[in-house]
Protein backbone atom coordinates (compact mmCIF):
# COMPACT_ATOMS: atom_id res chain seq x y z
CA UNK A 1 0.00 0.00 0.00
CA UNK A 2 1.44 3.37 -1.03
CA UNK A 3 2.26 5.83 1.76
CA UNK A 4 2.17 8.77 -0.64
CA UNK A 5 -0.40 11.32 0.59
CA UNK A 6 -3.71 11.11 -1.25
CA UNK A 7 -3.53 14.78 -2.02
CA UNK A 8 -3.43 16.20 -5.57
CA UNK A 9 -2.76 19.77 -6.67
CA UNK A 10 -3.77 20.90 -10.16
CA UNK A 11 -1.78 23.81 -11.59
CA UNK A 12 -3.34 25.66 -14.54
CA UNK A 13 -2.27 29.01 -15.92
CA UNK A 14 -5.76 30.49 -16.33
CA UNK A 15 -9.30 29.74 -15.20
CA UNK A 16 -10.34 29.13 -18.82
CA UNK A 17 -8.61 25.76 -18.48
CA UNK A 18 -10.70 24.58 -15.52
CA UNK A 19 -12.90 22.72 -18.00
CA UNK A 20 -9.96 20.35 -18.49
CA UNK A 21 -10.12 19.09 -14.90
CA UNK A 22 -13.78 19.40 -13.97
CA UNK A 23 -14.66 15.70 -14.16
CA UNK A 24 -11.22 14.55 -12.98
CA UNK A 25 -11.59 16.61 -9.79
CA UNK A 26 -15.05 15.18 -9.17
CA UNK A 27 -13.88 11.59 -9.55
CA UNK A 28 -10.66 12.16 -7.59
CA UNK A 29 -12.73 13.32 -4.63
CA UNK A 30 -15.01 10.29 -4.94
CA UNK A 31 -11.96 8.04 -4.67
CA UNK A 32 -10.62 9.68 -1.54
CA UNK A 33 -8.25 12.34 -2.85
CA UNK A 34 -7.98 15.77 -1.27
CA UNK A 35 -7.86 18.28 -4.13
CA UNK A 36 -6.47 21.79 -4.48
CA UNK A 37 -6.71 23.78 -7.73
CA UNK A 38 -4.35 26.66 -8.58
CA UNK A 39 -4.84 29.21 -11.37
CA UNK A 40 -4.20 32.90 -11.92
CA UNK A 41 -6.71 35.12 -10.07
CA UNK A 42 -10.19 34.86 -11.54
CA UNK A 43 -13.68 34.86 -10.03
CA UNK A 44 -14.35 31.62 -11.91
CA UNK A 45 -11.72 29.86 -9.80
CA UNK A 46 -13.59 30.58 -6.57
CA UNK A 47 -16.86 29.55 -8.21
CA UNK A 48 -15.26 26.29 -9.33
CA UNK A 49 -14.07 25.60 -5.79
CA UNK A 50 -17.52 26.21 -4.33
CA UNK A 51 -19.22 24.03 -6.90
CA UNK A 52 -16.74 21.18 -6.54
CA UNK A 53 -16.16 21.55 -2.81
CA UNK A 54 -12.38 21.80 -3.17
CA UNK A 55 -9.70 24.24 -2.06
CA UNK A 56 -8.53 26.84 -4.57
CA UNK A 57 -5.53 29.15 -4.62
CA UNK A 58 -5.22 32.23 -6.85
CA UNK A 59 -1.61 32.73 -7.91
CA UNK A 60 -0.65 35.08 -10.73
CA UNK A 61 0.99 33.20 -13.61
CA UNK A 62 1.34 35.46 -16.66
CA UNK A 63 0.78 33.61 -19.93
CA UNK A 64 3.47 35.65 -21.67
CA UNK A 65 7.19 35.23 -20.96
CA UNK A 66 8.05 37.53 -18.02
CA UNK A 67 11.27 36.46 -16.25
CA UNK A 68 10.62 38.42 -13.05
CA UNK A 69 6.93 37.54 -12.91
CA UNK A 70 7.68 33.88 -13.64
CA UNK A 71 10.33 33.74 -10.92
CA UNK A 72 7.95 35.26 -8.39
CA UNK A 73 5.21 32.81 -9.39
CA UNK A 74 7.65 29.91 -9.10
CA UNK A 75 8.67 30.96 -5.58
CA UNK A 76 5.06 31.32 -4.43
CA UNK A 77 4.08 28.00 -5.96
CA UNK A 78 7.05 26.26 -4.35
CA UNK A 79 6.08 27.67 -0.95
CA UNK A 80 2.50 26.52 -1.46
CA UNK A 81 3.54 22.98 -2.34
CA UNK A 82 5.93 22.81 0.60
CA UNK A 83 3.00 23.74 2.81
CA UNK A 84 0.46 21.35 1.27
CA UNK A 85 2.86 18.42 0.76
CA UNK A 86 0.77 16.73 -1.93
CA UNK A 87 1.44 13.27 -3.25
CA UNK A 88 0.60 14.34 -6.80
CA UNK A 89 0.99 17.57 -8.75
CA UNK A 90 -0.86 17.57 -12.05
CA UNK A 91 0.41 20.53 -14.11
CA UNK A 92 -1.38 21.63 -17.28
CA UNK A 93 -0.73 23.99 -20.23
CA UNK A 94 2.76 25.29 -21.17
CA UNK A 95 3.20 27.94 -18.44
CA UNK A 96 1.37 25.99 -15.74
CA UNK A 97 3.31 22.90 -16.76
CA UNK A 98 6.68 24.62 -16.50
CA UNK A 99 6.04 26.35 -13.17
CA UNK A 100 4.12 23.43 -11.71
CA UNK A 101 6.68 20.73 -12.47
CA UNK A 102 9.67 22.83 -11.42
CA UNK A 103 8.05 23.91 -8.15
CA UNK A 104 6.93 20.34 -7.46
CA UNK A 105 10.40 18.95 -8.10
CA UNK A 106 11.97 21.53 -5.80
CA UNK A 107 9.35 20.78 -3.13
CA UNK A 108 10.03 17.04 -3.31
CA UNK A 109 6.58 16.04 -4.58
CA UNK A 110 6.88 12.33 -5.47
CA UNK A 111 4.46 12.21 -8.43
CA UNK A 112 4.77 15.07 -10.92
CA UNK A 113 2.57 14.90 -14.01
CA UNK A 114 2.96 17.29 -16.91
CA UNK A 115 -0.15 17.21 -19.10
CA UNK A 116 1.07 18.30 -22.54
CA UNK A 117 -2.02 19.80 -24.16
CA UNK A 118 -0.35 21.38 -27.18
CA UNK A 119 2.97 22.72 -28.45
CA UNK A 120 2.78 26.47 -29.13
CA UNK A 121 6.30 26.58 -30.56
CA UNK A 122 5.30 24.72 -33.73
CA UNK A 123 3.78 27.89 -35.20
CA UNK A 124 6.46 30.26 -33.87
CA UNK A 125 9.70 31.36 -35.50
CA UNK A 126 13.12 32.59 -34.44
CA UNK A 127 14.29 32.96 -30.82
CA UNK A 128 10.79 32.58 -29.35
CA UNK A 129 10.40 29.20 -31.02
CA UNK A 130 13.70 28.01 -29.54
CA UNK A 131 12.77 29.36 -26.12
CA UNK A 132 9.35 27.69 -26.08
CA UNK A 133 10.80 24.39 -27.26
CA UNK A 134 13.36 24.55 -24.46
CA UNK A 135 10.68 25.21 -21.84
CA UNK A 136 8.81 22.12 -23.03
CA UNK A 137 11.94 20.01 -22.53
CA UNK A 138 12.42 21.46 -19.05
CA UNK A 139 8.80 20.67 -18.10
CA UNK A 140 9.17 17.11 -19.37
CA UNK A 141 12.46 16.63 -17.51
CA UNK A 142 11.04 17.90 -14.22
CA UNK A 143 8.00 15.64 -14.50
CA UNK A 144 8.00 12.02 -13.40
CA UNK A 145 5.39 11.29 -16.08
CA UNK A 146 4.22 13.17 -19.19
CA UNK A 147 0.64 12.78 -20.37
CA UNK A 148 0.18 13.71 -24.02
CA UNK A 149 -3.28 14.89 -25.01
CA UNK A 150 -3.38 12.88 -28.23
CA UNK A 151 -1.48 10.10 -30.04
CA UNK A 152 -0.36 12.53 -32.75
CA UNK A 153 0.94 14.99 -30.14
CA UNK A 154 2.91 12.17 -28.51
CA UNK A 155 4.49 11.32 -31.88
CA UNK A 156 5.54 14.94 -32.35
CA UNK A 157 6.94 15.14 -28.81
CA UNK A 158 9.03 12.04 -29.46
CA UNK A 159 10.17 13.25 -32.87
CA UNK A 160 11.31 16.55 -31.31
CA UNK A 161 13.01 14.59 -28.50
CA UNK A 162 11.13 16.47 -25.82
CA UNK A 163 10.68 13.34 -23.72
CA UNK A 164 11.74 9.68 -23.74
CA UNK A 165 9.06 7.25 -24.98
CA UNK A 166 9.00 5.25 -21.76
CA UNK A 167 8.14 8.41 -19.76
CA UNK A 168 5.11 9.57 -21.71
CA UNK A 169 1.69 8.15 -22.54
CA UNK A 170 -1.78 8.96 -23.83
CA UNK A 171 -4.82 8.37 -21.62
CA UNK A 172 -6.98 5.84 -23.52
CA UNK A 173 -7.34 7.41 -26.99
CA UNK A 174 -6.71 10.96 -25.78
CA UNK A 175 -8.77 14.15 -25.24
CA UNK A 176 -10.59 15.44 -22.15
CA UNK A 177 -13.65 13.46 -23.12
CA UNK A 178 -17.17 14.64 -23.83
CA UNK A 179 -20.31 14.72 -21.70
CA UNK A 180 -22.35 12.72 -24.20
CA UNK A 181 -25.42 12.32 -22.01
CA UNK A 182 -25.64 15.88 -20.69
CA UNK A 183 -24.62 19.11 -22.38
CA UNK A 184 -23.85 17.48 -25.72
CA UNK A 185 -26.95 15.39 -26.26
CA UNK A 186 -28.61 16.46 -29.55
CA UNK A 187 -32.21 16.06 -28.40
CA UNK A 188 -31.60 18.21 -25.31
CA UNK A 189 -30.13 21.10 -27.30
CA UNK A 190 -32.42 21.03 -30.36
CA UNK A 191 -34.80 23.71 -29.10
CA UNK A 192 -31.96 25.96 -27.89
CA UNK A 193 -30.40 25.72 -31.36
CA UNK A 194 -33.65 26.79 -33.03
CA UNK A 195 -34.03 29.63 -30.55
CA UNK A 196 -30.47 30.84 -31.21
CA UNK A 197 -31.08 30.90 -34.95
CA UNK A 198 -34.28 32.85 -34.48
CA UNK A 199 -32.61 35.38 -32.17
CA UNK A 200 -29.95 36.03 -34.84
CA UNK A 201 -32.41 36.34 -37.71
CA UNK A 202 -31.28 33.14 -39.40
CA UNK A 203 -34.09 31.23 -41.15
CA UNK A 204 -34.59 27.66 -39.95
CA UNK A 205 -33.80 26.06 -43.33
CA UNK A 206 -30.67 28.07 -44.20
CA UNK A 207 -27.18 26.57 -43.94
CA UNK A 208 -25.09 27.58 -40.91
CA UNK A 209 -21.34 27.04 -40.63
CA UNK A 210 -20.44 27.14 -36.94
CA UNK A 211 -17.12 28.01 -35.30
CA UNK A 212 -16.39 27.78 -31.56
CA UNK A 213 -13.07 29.06 -30.23
CA UNK A 214 -10.89 32.10 -29.76
CA UNK A 215 -11.00 34.45 -32.76
CA UNK A 216 -7.25 34.35 -33.37
CA UNK A 217 -4.93 33.60 -36.27
CA UNK A 218 -3.86 30.16 -34.99
CA UNK A 219 -7.47 28.95 -35.08
CA UNK A 220 -7.59 29.60 -38.82
CA UNK A 221 -10.19 32.35 -38.58
CA UNK A 222 -8.82 34.41 -41.52
CA UNK A 223 -8.95 31.37 -43.82
CA UNK A 224 -12.43 30.44 -42.62
CA UNK A 225 -13.76 33.94 -43.30
CA UNK A 226 -12.27 33.93 -46.81
CA UNK A 227 -13.68 30.48 -47.56
CA UNK A 228 -17.10 31.48 -46.28
CA UNK A 229 -17.13 34.64 -48.40
CA UNK A 230 -16.49 32.49 -51.46
CA UNK A 231 -19.34 30.06 -50.84
CA UNK A 232 -21.66 32.85 -49.66
CA UNK A 233 -21.25 34.58 -53.03
CA UNK A 234 -22.99 31.66 -54.73
CA UNK A 235 -25.13 30.40 -51.83
CA UNK A 236 -27.38 33.20 -50.57
CA UNK A 237 -28.73 30.99 -47.78
CA UNK A 238 -25.33 30.32 -46.17
CA UNK A 239 -24.39 31.88 -42.82
CA UNK A 240 -21.26 31.88 -40.64
CA UNK A 241 -21.73 31.82 -36.85
CA UNK A 242 -18.62 32.68 -34.79
CA UNK A 243 -18.71 31.93 -31.05
CA UNK A 244 -15.62 33.13 -29.22
CA UNK A 245 -13.75 36.24 -28.10
CA UNK A 246 -11.25 38.36 -29.98
CA UNK A 247 -7.91 38.16 -28.17
CA UNK A 248 -4.82 40.39 -28.25
CA UNK A 249 -2.45 37.41 -28.25
CA UNK A 250 -2.09 36.15 -31.82
CA UNK A 251 -4.79 38.51 -33.10
CA UNK A 252 -6.45 38.24 -36.47
CA UNK A 253 -5.57 40.97 -38.96
CA UNK A 254 -7.61 44.16 -39.16
CA UNK A 255 -8.92 43.33 -42.63
CA UNK A 256 -10.37 40.01 -41.47
CA UNK A 257 -12.04 41.69 -38.52
CA UNK A 258 -13.62 44.28 -40.83
CA UNK A 259 -14.90 41.49 -43.06
CA UNK A 260 -16.46 39.74 -40.09
CA UNK A 261 -18.14 42.87 -38.80
CA UNK A 262 -19.44 44.08 -42.17
CA UNK A 263 -20.68 40.86 -43.77
CA UNK A 264 -24.49 40.66 -43.66
CA UNK A 265 -24.49 36.89 -43.06
CA UNK A 266 -21.75 36.58 -40.44
CA UNK A 267 -22.91 36.59 -36.83
CA UNK A 268 -20.64 36.84 -33.77
CA UNK A 269 -21.56 35.82 -30.24
CA UNK A 270 -18.39 36.55 -28.27
CA UNK A 271 -17.51 34.15 -25.47
CA UNK A 272 -20.16 31.52 -24.74
CA UNK A 273 -20.12 29.43 -21.57
CA UNK A 274 -22.25 26.70 -23.14
CA UNK A 275 -21.46 25.97 -26.80
CA UNK A 276 -24.22 23.35 -27.05
CA UNK A 277 -26.77 25.72 -28.63
CA UNK A 278 -24.15 26.85 -31.17
CA UNK A 279 -23.56 23.28 -32.32
CA UNK A 280 -27.31 22.69 -32.40
CA UNK A 281 -27.80 25.80 -34.55
CA UNK A 282 -25.04 24.77 -36.99
CA UNK A 283 -25.22 22.35 -39.92
CA UNK A 284 -21.45 21.88 -40.08
CA UNK A 285 -18.72 22.94 -37.62
CA UNK A 286 -15.36 24.24 -38.84
CA UNK A 287 -12.09 24.44 -36.91
CA UNK A 288 -9.27 25.10 -39.43
CA UNK A 289 -6.55 25.37 -36.75
CA UNK A 290 -2.83 25.79 -37.37
CA UNK A 291 -1.96 23.79 -34.25
CA UNK A 292 -3.76 21.86 -31.51
CA UNK A 293 -3.15 19.26 -28.82
CA UNK A 294 -6.53 17.55 -28.92
CA UNK A 295 -9.26 20.16 -29.37
CA UNK A 296 -12.56 19.79 -27.54
CA UNK A 297 -14.64 21.41 -30.27
CA UNK A 298 -14.54 18.62 -32.90
CA UNK A 299 -15.60 15.97 -30.37
CA UNK A 300 -18.30 18.15 -28.84
CA UNK A 301 -19.67 18.92 -32.30
CA UNK A 302 -19.51 15.25 -33.23
CA UNK A 303 -21.42 14.34 -30.06
CA UNK A 304 -24.07 16.77 -31.31
CA UNK A 305 -24.19 14.83 -34.61
CA UNK A 306 -22.51 17.58 -36.60
CA UNK A 307 -19.86 16.92 -39.28
CA UNK A 308 -16.56 18.63 -38.60
CA UNK A 309 -14.24 20.35 -41.06
CA UNK A 310 -10.71 20.73 -39.71
CA UNK A 311 -7.02 20.57 -40.62
CA UNK A 312 -4.30 17.94 -40.77
CA UNK A 313 -2.48 18.97 -37.60
CA UNK A 314 -1.75 17.19 -34.33
CA UNK A 315 -4.90 16.59 -32.36
CA UNK A 316 -7.30 17.39 -35.19
CA UNK A 317 -6.22 14.22 -36.99
CA UNK A 318 -7.21 12.31 -33.84
CA UNK A 319 -10.48 14.18 -33.36
CA UNK A 320 -11.79 13.88 -36.93
CA UNK A 321 -11.86 10.65 -38.93
CA UNK A 322 -11.37 12.00 -42.43
CA UNK A 323 -14.18 10.99 -44.76
CA UNK A 324 -16.12 9.32 -41.93
CA UNK A 325 -16.94 11.89 -39.25
CA UNK A 326 -15.76 14.96 -41.14
CA UNK A 327 -13.18 16.31 -43.55
CA UNK A 328 -9.54 17.31 -43.07
CA UNK A 329 -7.75 19.86 -45.27
CA UNK A 330 -4.29 21.37 -45.31
CA UNK A 331 -3.35 24.22 -43.00
CA UNK A 332 -4.11 27.64 -44.53
CA UNK A 333 -5.46 25.97 -47.69
CA UNK A 334 -8.36 28.31 -48.42
CA UNK A 335 -9.18 26.56 -51.69
CA UNK A 336 -9.57 23.14 -50.06
CA UNK A 337 -11.50 24.68 -47.18
CA UNK A 338 -13.88 26.37 -49.61
CA UNK A 339 -14.40 23.16 -51.59
CA UNK A 340 -15.15 21.16 -48.43
CA UNK A 341 -17.63 23.77 -47.16
CA UNK A 342 -19.33 23.82 -50.54
CA UNK A 343 -19.57 20.02 -50.58
CA UNK A 344 -21.30 19.98 -47.19
CA UNK A 345 -23.57 22.82 -48.26
CA UNK A 346 -24.67 20.87 -51.32
CA UNK A 347 -25.17 17.48 -49.66
CA UNK A 348 -27.48 17.24 -46.61
CA UNK A 349 -27.19 13.44 -46.65
CA UNK A 350 -23.39 13.66 -46.34
CA UNK A 351 -23.81 16.00 -43.38
CA UNK A 352 -26.20 13.54 -41.74
CA UNK A 353 -23.94 10.48 -42.32
CA UNK A 354 -20.82 12.18 -40.98
CA UNK A 355 -22.74 13.57 -38.01
CA UNK A 356 -24.17 10.19 -37.01
CA UNK A 357 -20.77 8.51 -37.42
CA UNK A 358 -19.21 11.18 -35.25
CA UNK A 359 -21.71 10.65 -32.46
CA UNK A 360 -21.12 6.88 -32.52
CA UNK A 361 -17.34 7.38 -32.37
CA UNK A 362 -17.51 9.76 -29.42
CA UNK A 363 -19.77 7.38 -27.50
CA UNK A 364 -17.39 4.48 -28.16
CA UNK A 365 -14.03 6.15 -27.51
CA UNK A 366 -14.32 9.57 -25.87
CA UNK A 367 -16.78 9.50 -23.00
CA UNK A 368 -15.68 11.99 -20.36
CA UNK A 369 -16.40 9.73 -17.40
CA UNK A 370 -14.18 6.93 -18.70
CA UNK A 371 -11.28 9.27 -19.45
CA UNK A 372 -11.53 10.93 -16.02
CA UNK A 373 -11.49 7.55 -14.29
CA UNK A 374 -8.40 6.59 -16.30
CA UNK A 375 -6.63 9.77 -15.12
CA UNK A 376 -7.32 8.89 -11.48
CA UNK A 377 -6.12 5.35 -12.23
CA UNK A 378 -2.87 6.95 -13.40
CA UNK A 379 -2.53 8.79 -10.08
CA UNK A 380 -2.93 5.49 -8.23
CA UNK A 381 -0.45 3.69 -10.44
CA UNK A 382 2.21 6.39 -10.21
CA UNK A 383 1.83 6.58 -6.42
CA UNK A 384 2.51 2.84 -6.15
CA UNK A 385 5.76 3.28 -8.08
CA UNK A 386 7.21 5.72 -5.55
Amino acid sequence: MSRVPRRVVHVLTVADSLVFVDEVVRRSKARGFEVTVVTSPDERLAAFGRRQGVATVALDMPRRVTPLGDWQALRRLHALLRSLQPGVVHAHTPKGGLLGTLAAEAAGVPVRLYHMRGLPFVTLKGPMRALMQTTERVSCRAATRVVCQSPSLRRTALERRLVAPERCEVILKGSNGVDCDGRFQPARQAESGRALRASLGIPPDDLVVGFVGRLVRDKGVPELVLAFERIASTRPKAWLLLAGPYEPRDPIDAQTRRRIESHPRIRTLGFVSDPGPVYAAADVVALPSHREGFPNVPLEAAAMERPVLSTRVDGCTDAVEDGVTGTLVGVEDVGALTAALDLYAADPDLRRRHGLAGRARVEADFRRDRIAEAVVDLYEREMLRV
